[in-house]
């Protein structure tokens, strides 16, 4: 399965995500949630991002979704140094948080790519509006 790293600025907020998402597979899936400063301040950190991408990496790949700016420039960042190490089935997603959060756990469960996973999230509305 692929692994979902959700980075946000806020612990609780990313923690909230994970929970949220748990709750729409019937199994655990490779997923984990970081946010917040070392320190408990709103913020990342990129080790805390690369520790977490290499807890759920695996040949299929990890997908990390973060929130706004920061989040995002620092899982960039952390894919860098990533790559570095070997680990390159590594993508950073511009998807809605919470929204591609959701979708790339049902689709992982499902046993979908990293490309189809990214792409569905990114490309298409993940949520239909009536």
């Amino acid at each position: 399965m692929v692994g979902i790293v959700v980075v946000s600025h806020s612990y609780k907020i990313a923690q909230g995500i994970k929970e949220l998402s748990q709750e729409l597979i019937p199994r655990q899936i490779p997923l984990i949630a970081v946010g917040g400063t070392k320190d408990g301040r709103i913020g990342t950190e990129i080790d805390e991002i690369i520790e977490a991408v290499k807890h759920v990496y695996s040949e299929e790949g990890v997908i990390i979704i973060g929130d706004v700016g920061s989040s995002l420039i620092n899982s960039k960042m952390a894919l860098e140094l990533l790559s570095l190490e070997g680990y390159e089935a590594v993508t950073v997603s511009e998807a809605p948080l919470v929204e591609g959060a959701m979708v790339a756990t049902i689709e992982s469960n499902l046993g979908k790519s990293l490309e189809g996973i990214n792409q569905k999230i990114e490309n298409q509305q993940a949520v239909e509006l009536i």
